[in-house]
């Protein structure tokens, strides 16, 4: 004990240690905590789902932030006495990691088309697996304390049992439907995306301003003159007085050598100071215009084909990109003399997120969820006001409360989700049609006979993810981990997937449960460089990779670094010298509990009340000091201020512990003046403090705990200040 203790503290070589007594301990696990009677079966509990990884790369700083905040919380449910379950998992992430391994392919110049779909799908999946393991072992290198034991897959057996469940059941309520709607298609990966996984970006654009033919009465404005092929309509504001006369009015021309058929309508939507206050209408197009087109009972027309290329139109056009197409319309408008303006301006582009493409919204037949259509064993609310009602009620708790407004926005405005995506990696459709018949089967358990096919389409992502607070725990089999754990605890996850992850599993949980899936939601910021941009790969030096900063400073160092300072829903900013200044704080408290160790051997540690009983009034006043100072980090762990306990503590430890009561004890032990009570104090507040660290420095104060341990003649797994009680 002595000669570990009197070494310098070395992170490297300890935390492989300490992991593999973690790991043989069992006490990830709640089941091995009661059955080894460190937990009531009865007790209180605390239960979250790991927001699954994708299985497309390692770990980042992102990740890094998540598991370290939620095994912060972890851990103090733990010490606590709860009945403590955090489950992990990873998610298929469909088009992200099919991109991936195309990509994979195509270095080693092989096409998704050189291989049948059986192969393809193989490649995926053994590139998922070998993903998947590295992800995973990074986590267990980081200590998070998940119970491995539980883990899930959102492509595996028992999740694909509750993906189909809830198709069927959605199917049967009529919440999920086919049918030809305008989607956003991304012409570069070949499927549709959801509106959540458009990403804006700014681009400089030219804003044309034009007419059709030179009979045509009214002007309008457009940057994308190429997809005017598709009009139907001439769109203006019933209040516009330079237009009413034309309200109403059809009209036979001739654009760009294609016939077009246009009606001027009026809609209260149609901006009239925005360009020549006409909107030309192109219902197969845009979002915008379908829903217009909708009210207006207008025909769809479509020009442009699923790679971005103009289906009408002469030699120039026909055939062509749609940018090409673009330059060769405008050619021609000059040339008419129709071109009345052009001007620059800066407008957000929609980009597909995986591929970068430009998105071409096209009209057709996919699959849906309805958001709007009454549910009759719901009280006819629909799948909206259900993702409504429990924030409005309070039934769960967001953090901070800012995101509630920005939920309700988002849910408020929410339109039908298409579901189906045309990639083979995914969970399939289970849905089958009979051959040479219009009969459709949707059939979650078994496979039809050979006279049906299945759908080629996979399921968004989201749809499966969706169901993973329950899904994880054994739904749809009423399993005692169903009854114990759901809803969970807490949600715990970065704020820019509110709308793709948050809301889905509220929606799920309400609808199919009829209960919500999560307590409380606790949002993380993103991980930015002291300079403020977003940390990633491509930043080079100024890039942090966890594991790289755990092998040189430790994993508490990195831990402190990422709690310090960063409050929720706030970004990060993280940098090196951070890190290095927390590893000297690992090396403070070795030091301090070096001194403590050495000087307590003659005390009788047995009993910890006795202790305090005898301390001098110096000395009960500082250990009521730290008593007061835990009730109030107590108080502020349970109100999620993770921030300022970690601060609270480290200054406590520093400036209290050791530059005071340790250097007041060495006068006293030299002295020979109370040098008892000095002693029991080292002692006492040394024991409370590594508790009061652990959730946030779980290796270093573990290390130090065995040490006392050692000296104490203790060496069983129930002593691991893993499985200790909290201090009161």
């Amino acid at each position: 004990m002595e000669e570990k203790i009197k070494k310098p503290y070395d992170a490297s070589s300890t935390e492989p240690q300490i992991l593999k007594k973690w790991d043989e301990s069992g006490f990830f696990n709640p089941d091995v905590c009661i059955e080894k009677g460190v937990t009531s079966k009865d007790a209180p509990v605390f239960s979250m789902v790991l927001p699954p990884p994708n299985v497309t790369g390692t770990l980042h700083t992102g990740h890094a932030l998540m598991l370290i905040t939620q095994d912060i919380m972890t851990r103090y449910a733990r010490m606590q006495g709860k009945r403590t379950l955090w489950l992990p998992g990873t998610d298929h992430a469909a088009i992200a990691t099919q991109i991936k391994v195309e990509k994979e392919l195509s270095k080693k110049g092989i096409k998704k088309s050189d291989l049948s779909r059986e192969e393809f799908l193989k490649k995926i999946e053994d590139y998922a697996l070998e993903s998947h393991d590295t992800i995973v072992n990074q986590s267990k290198k980081m200590g998070a304390s998940l119970d491995w034991s539980r883990e899930a897959f959102t492509l595996d057996a028992q999740r694909n049992k509750a993906v189909n469940t809830v198709f069927k059941k959605m199917y049967d309520d009529g919440l999920i439907y086919r049918g030809h709607r305008i989607i956003n298609w991304d012409p570069k990966g070949q499927t549709v995306i959801s509106d959540d996984e458009i990403v804006y970006e700014e681009r400089k654009a030219k804003l044309y301003t034009f007419k059709y033919s030179a009979d045509f009465p009214i002007p309008i404005s457009t940057t994308r003159p190429e997809t005017k092929f598709g009009d139907t309509a001439v769109a203006v504001h019933p209040e516009d007085e330079r237009y009413q006369e034309y309200v109403g009015k059809e009209y036979d021309t001739v654009f760009c050598g294609e016939p077009i058929h246009i009606k001027i309508i009026a809609d209260r939507e149609v901006e009239k100071d925005f360009g020549t206050g006409a909107l030309g209408v192109t219902p197969a197009h845009s979002m915008i215009d379908w829903e217009l087109a909708q009210r207006h009972d207008l025909p769809t027309k479509i020009v442009i084909n699923e790679y971005a290329k103009m289906t009408v139109g002469g030699e120039k056009i026909l055939g062509k990109k749609t940018e090409e197409a673009r330059e060769a319309v405008v050619e021609w408008l000059r040339s008419q003399n129709l071109l009345l303006k052009e001007e620059e301006i800066t407008q957000n582009v929609s980009t597909a997120e995986r591929t970068g493409a430009i998105i071409e919204p096209l009209p057709k037949l996919q699959w849906f969820v309805d958001v709007n259509k009454k549910i009759p064993d719901r009280q006819n609310k629909n799948l909206k006001e259900l993702m409504l009602e429990p924030i409005a009620q309070k039934k769960i708790n967001i953090i901070p409360d800012r995101f509630e407004k920005v939920y309700f926005n988002w849910v408020q405005n929410l339109r039908d989700w298409c579901i189906s995506r045309q990639i083979i990696y995914g969970h399939r459709i289970p849905v089958w049609y009979k051959k040479n018949t219009e009969e459709i089967l949707v059939c979650p358990e078994s496979t039809p006979n050979e006279e049906w096919e299945q759908d080629l389409d996979t399921l968004d992502t989201w749809f499966s993810s969706g169901l993973w607070t329950f899904s994880t725990l054994g739904w749809p089999d009423n399993t005692e981990d169903m009854r114990t754990y759901h809803p969970t605890t807490m949600l715990e996850t970065a704020h820019d997937i509110i709308f793709f992850w948050v809301a889905r599993m509220i929606l799920f949980s309400q609808y199919v449960l009829e209960e919500i899936p999560f307590q409380n939601v606790y949002f993380h910021g993103i991980v930015r460089t002291k300079d403020g941009k977003k940390m990633s790969k491509s930043l080079g030096d100024q890039a942090i990779d966890p594991l790289d900063i755990i092998g040189k400073y430790g994993n508490d160092a990195l831990r402190l670094a990422m709690i310090i300072g960063n409050t929720p829903g706030n970004d990060l900013k993280l940098n090196e010298d951070d890190i290095r200044g927390y590893a000297k704080f690992a090396n403070k408290i070795w030091n301090a509990s070096r001194f403590v160790l050495e000087n307590t051997n003659d005390i009788d540690s047995s009993d910890l009340q006795k202790l305090k009983e005898n301390l001098d009034t110096e000395d009960s006043a500082s250990m009521q000091e730290l008593e007061q100072l835990i009730q109030s980090i107590t108080k502020e762990m349970d109100e999620y201020r993770f921030s300022l306990v970690a601060e609270k503590t480290y200054h406590y430890f520093w400036h209290t512990f050791a530059d005071i009561l340790i250097e007041r004890s060495k006068k006293k032990i030299q002295e020979n003046k109370n040098s008892d009570s000095a002693k029991a104090l080292l002692y006492l507040q040394l024991h409370s403090l590594l508790k009061v660290l652990h959730p946030f420095t779980p290796f270093i104060t573990e290390e130090v705990w065995s040490i006392i341990n050692t000296k104490n003649g203790k060496h069983a797994e129930e002593d691991l200040l893993l499985v200790q009680k909290w201090p009161i």
